[in-house]
């Protein structure tokens, strides 16, 4: 995805509670933590890895190249978001457009391992 890391999320299913894996441009903090975002491309609707890891944080897992972790997610809100979603727009103006395009919150996730 241009200069953006693609990461595998896994996370457990809401309703199969099987294992579910999803290839998401990930950005890496300077703490090591990574964050993803559920823009679904502006879609009216969340993803499902989302929906997933909200009903089940405890059971999520990230894969960065060779290594693969389990991580604590953190939703972020007011201005945490807004500053790690800047700074999601510098390194991929694709997401940008995303929120202008849907009346949700596109939900913005930190993920740090533990």
């Amino acid at each position: 995805m241009g200069r953006v890391p693609l990461v595998l999320l896994t996370t457990v299913g809401a309703r199969t509670r099987r294992e579910r894996t999803s290839v998401l441009g990930g950005f890496e903090e300077p703490d090591g933590a990574w964050l993803v975002v559920g823009s679904k491309g502006g879609s009216a609707t969340h993803p499902a890895w989302f929906i997933n890891l909200a009903k089940s944080p405890d059971n999520v897992w990230l894969e960065v190249g060779n290594r693969k972790f389990k991580v604590r997610p953190e939703l972020l809100k007011g201005d945490q978001y807004e500053a790690a979603y800047r700074r999601v727009v510098e390194d991929s103006r694709q997401y940008a457009g995303y929120r202008k395009v849907t009346d949700r919150e596109i939900p913005l996730v930190r993920l740090r391992a533990g």
